[in-house]
């Protein structure tokens, strides 16, 4: 593993065990051996950016949000790949016809008409609460880089419907992220890879859910936790030990990476 430069991490199920919903002093400790080895260390998740956990003692070099829509560091951003507005009216009109509340997600703001007890187990997953905004409609014609609602598998085609450029991705049978046809965390890991001007034999990442599925496609060696989906166990170059067990500490210890 010496020639990893770079290291991919999706937070919920990955770095934050979902049912404690708190990193661990194990996994702290990797990320802080991981920098001070020199290797850049990124976060690869669906959250915003206003959604970012902080973790105590730890800078992450990089920020891949809204499940690749929008990453960024803290002096330059490096990609942004909003959807386009037409495809979020389209969407707002078939959650309504469903009767979900949903969020549109810009750079700086989370909106939304309402609020389910889906939407709302969500946002806790985050620790954050739904702002419903009196000027949703003025944020759904910005730049939007993701929209959030609740919704079953089998919604999930009404919910679409005639919708051309933003497809589904979800980690939670119980709720989806709506992202660009073209976007996905697969895609943003690649323009990260151009920015830092890695190969992606020099990069490794993380996850659990299928929204990561292309992240770990897009990387040299992709790793899923115990606890992943059997998608992206399918899909994984290999596997490390629950989020619960510190897999990910035991994984680089076992590897020479801390």
């Amino acid at each position: 593993m010496s020639a990893i430069k770079i290291v991919f991490f999706d937070i919920d199920g990955t770095l934050i065990d979902m049912n404690k919903k708190r990193i661990s002093e194990k996994m702290l400790e990797t990320l802080r051996r991981l920098k001070e080895n020199g290797t850049i260390i990124c976060i690869a998740t669906g959250r915003s950016p206003i959604a970012l956990p902080h973790f105590e003692g730890v800078e992450f070099d990089a920020f891949l949000t809204f499940n690749g829509s929008y990453c960024f560091t803290e002096d330059a951003d490096i990609f942004s790949n909003p959807i386009p507005t037409e495809d979020v009216h389209m969407i707002i009109q078939n959650a309504t016809a469903l009767g979900r509340p949903l969020t549109v997600a810009t750079k700086n703001r989370l909106a939304s008409n309402g609020k389910d007890e889906d939407l709302i187990e969500y946002y806790s997953f985050a620790k954050q609460e739904i702002d419903v905004a009196d000027d949703f409609e003025q944020v759904a014609n910005e730049k939007v880089y993701q929209l959030m609602a609740g919704s079953s598998l089998a919604e999930h085609p009404a919910l679409m419907k005639d919708v051309s450029h933003a497809r589904i991705t979800f980690w939670w049978n119980r709720a989806v992220d709506i992202i660009p046809t073209d976007g996905g965390k697969g895609r943003g890991i690649e323009k990260m890879l151009e920015y830092y001007h890695f190969d992606k034999s020099q990069a490794m990442a993380f996850g659990d859910g299928n929204n990561d599925i292309e992240m770990l496609k897009s990387v040299g060696h992709g790793v899923a936790m115990a606890n992943a989906s059997d998608e992206l166990k399918a899909i994984a170059d290999d596997v490390c030990g629950d989020v619960a067990e510190d897999g990910i500490y035991y994984y680089c210890l076992e590897h020479g990476m801390i």
